[in-house]
């Protein structure tokens, strides 16, 4: 894996930027700001600190002349491949922010570390953020596994989380924001997308962790509801790079579409594979809910071509806000020596920080409480269209977007709902539902 996505550290503490100079230069630059607040600990052993960022820790309640800030992704080992792209959109907002005058007055100071695709590791690393570095705010994980192993952390130490990724719901958490899908703003419309385009018999292959397994649950249960069929039921470990059997299993059931849940590097080993064994995207149709842009170019365009992908947002999305977004996104991981496409947990990582630092300056405070009583009924003007914070359940409203993938790793948007759908995290709204809503607590 090549340095940028085993993440030692960012672009800006390579180049030796120290933090007087970044917060001098993003005072100075409002045209081109530099990055607004210091990264404080990169990715790595907690030795590695730069010695000039690592000063007295800022409280949340914003004391001193910075708020610090959490930034918590996987920066090395599988998951870099995603989660790299998410770190450089929560560092392009924090930009954002303090270009536009900071939160109360302060400029904001991003703590990064790495959760190096190892969910004890998150847990730990969200524990030093709250509780060493004193951060007012996390944003970070990825998939369903790290943000459960950090979820009674953020609990039990009533600090708060963003979360960027879509995920399969039935979760609620009061410390935690979703600004990634819920299950029915990706996972639901999509089956019920391909039911209507006559896919009807399923082949289920997913990572072996709670969110392909809990997804694939939730898929049978809609598919049996829905005059569909399960033809099979397959999970590989997150990383795995072998697919010649899974392969072999798929030919011999002969589905209409494989619904793909597999994260991170596997990805990129099943469809290269895939198509070495013969099979394109106008053989087989594959339908992906964890491949957006960035991973699509690590597999190659030429091999995603045509095979479909459910999200609420891609880099082709008609929005004023995203003709601005993307050129933007562009520019600031051009200056990392490696230009990425932007994405929907790219984008929804953009929109944590973005409702955050709003929801702060509402609240008149950092003040976790106050915070989450600001967040209710925000409403963003984001790059995927104006999303709401929902009143009670932490999630927001997304359209839902089926895309297909182009030769040049893009993707084009093929379907979409006439406009955000609310979050149903327990899927109470639906009539084949009822197993999963009574997992609501009181």
């Amino acid at each position: 894996m090549n340095e940028e996505l085993m993440g030692r550290g960012s672009y800006w503490l390579r180049a030796g930027i120290s933090r007087r100079r970044v917060l001098k230069a993003g005072a100075a630059l409002a045209a081109v700001p530099a990055v607004g607040g210091l990264l404080a600990a990169c990715g790595g052993d907690d030795d590695d600190d730069d010695t000039e960022s690592s000063g007295a820790s800022t409280t949340t309640s914003g004391g001193g002349d910075t708020i610090k800030v959490g930034v918590l992704h996987s920066l090395s080992g599988t998951m870099a491949v995603s989660e790299v792209a998410v770190r450089d959109a929560d560092l392009l907002a924090i930009q954002e922010v303090n270009a536009a005058g900071g939160v109360l007055g302060k400029q904001l100071e991003a703590v990064v570390e790495d959760g190096q695709s190892d969910w004890p590791t998150f847990a730990e690393k969200a524990k030093k953020l709250i509780q060493s570095d004193k951060v007012a705010v996390t944003f970070g994980c990825w998939t369903s596994a790290s943000r459960k192993a950090v979820l009674p952390v953020f609990e039990s130490n009533k600090a708060l989380l963003y979360y960027p990724v879509q995920y399969e719901g039935l979760e609620s958490s009061p410390y935690i924001f979703y600004t990634g899908a819920t299950t029915n703003q990706q996972i639901v419309p999509s089956v019920e997308y391909l039911l209507k385009e006559n896919k009807k018999k399923f082949f289920l292959l997913g990572s072996d962790y709670v969110f392909p397994r809990t997804a694939n649950k939730i898929i049978k249960a809609q598919l049996a509801a829905s005059g569909g069929q399960t033809l099979a039921e397959e999970y590989t470990p997150l990383g795995h790079t072998e697919y010649a059997t899974v392969i072999s299993k798929i030919k011999s059931a002969n589905p209409d579409v494989v619904y793909n849940t597999l994260n991170g590097d596997s990805n990129v080993a099943f469809f290269k594979q895939l198509q070495s064994a013969g099979i394109k995207a106008a053989d087989l149709t594959t339908l992906s809910v964890s491949i957006a842009e960035e991973e699509a170019v690590a597999i190659g365009g030429d091999i995603m071509e045509g095979h479909l992908v459910a999200w609420n947002y891609y880099q082709t999305t008609k929005t004023p806000e995203n003709d601005k977004f993307v050129p933007a996104y562009h520019d600031f991981t051009s200056k990392s020596g490696k230009k990425r496409p932007t994405s929907d947990p790219v984008e929804a990582a953009y929109i944590s920080v973005h409702l955050w630092a709003m929801a702060a300056n509402k609240a008149g405070s950092t003040d976790v409480e106050k915070v989450k009583e600001a967040m209710a009924g925000l409403e963003f003007k984001a790059p995927e269209g104006t999303v709401k914070v929902h009143a009670s359940n932490h999630h927001i409203s997304k359209t839902v977007r089926i895309g297909k993938i182009r030769k040049d790793a893009l993707i084009d948007e093929v379907w979409a709902t006439s406009g955000p759908v609310e979050p149903d995290p327990y899927l109470e709204t639906y009539s084949w539902g009822g197993e999963f809503a009574k997992e609501k607590k009181s």
